[in-house]
């Protein structure tokens, strides 16, 4: 069976819902748009699904040079998909300590009603460097807002293989949203992702850097916002529990940047 790459995603804020894309361009930060925005709390520190999971429940879009956010029975705030210069402050993602540009006093608005706290939108601009894991990256590759590496991508064919486990112990099945992923691959042997070294798709190459470690996340309904634990970790922690977590997908670093496209062939090496 021939492997190819069936879906595409950006998630242009950290946390928020995400965009289906047909193709996109790969940049040393991940694909094109993805996750350069980010919302952070009064201390400057950034907050997400795990703390916040009605995060999910806003959507983006994006029309032209805006990006769009939206909630349902709530009037949509746009922003400049690269905000120009504006002030900048230190934010904290993770370990991360990185300089970001405020971005709209109306979107922070907009966000803290939303969301009940108050919250701030921030960009990273071009400036900004934050490098992923040296135990991991190699060559010390940039990462945008992501947990810790540009790219993620995840096997079909494992999450239906993960899903028959969890509908034979009484469970119901979860959709690959629930895994936020960038790059999704069918034809593949499930869980062969494990083996995986370089990936060809399209005109892009990737190198397999780490495993991915699962959170909470994986158990919020991405349409409602809800808690729908305690699967997939439940069921995942009886067979993909290691020491570097529970795992499902693979966290990508880039060798040679190009586009991806929807139905493109996935060489593995």
């Amino acid at each position: 069976m021939t492997a190819k790459l069936s879906g595409i995603n950006i998630f242009p804020v950290k946390g928020l819902g995400g965009i289906a894309l047909d193709q996109s361009d790969t940049t040393t930060r991940g694909l094109r748009y993805d996750r350069r925005f980010m919302i952070v709390g009064r201390d400057h520190e950034f907050v997400s699904q795990r703390e916040i999971p009605k995060m999910a429940t806003i959507w983006t879009e994006r029309i032209g040079d805006k990006l769009e956010l939206a909630a349902a029975d709530q009037e949509s705030v746009t922003v400049d998909i690269q905000p120009r210069a504006l002030p900048t402050r230190t934010v904290r993602v993770w370990s991360s300590h990185v300089q970001a540009h405020t971005v709209s006093a109306e979107a922070d608005e907009w966000l803290s009603d939303y969301l009940g706290f108050d919250a701030r939108l921030v960009y990273m601009p071009d400036s900004a460097e934050r490098r992923c894991s040296p135990t991991y990256a190699k060559n010390n590759e940039l990462v945008s807002f992501a947990d810790g590496f540009p790219f993620l991508v995840t096997n079909e064919t494992s999450l239906e293989d993960l899903n028959q486990k969890i509908t034979a112990n009484g469970g119901a099945a979860v959709p690959m949203n629930r895994f936020r992923s960038n790059l999704v691959v069918s034809g593949a042997a499930a869980w062969a992702e494990d083996g995986w070294d370089e990936i060809e798709i399209g005109s892009a190459v990737f190198r397999a850097a780490k495993p991915c470690g699962r959170c909470q996340v994986t158990t919020t309904d991405q349409a409602t916002g809800e808690l729908r634990g305690p699967e997939p970790l439940r069921t995942l922690a009886t067979f993909r529990d290691t020491d570097k977590g529970i795992l499902f997908g693979v966290n990508l670093v880039p060798v040679k940047l190009g586009t991806v496209h929807l139905g493109d062939r996935v060489e593995f090496r």
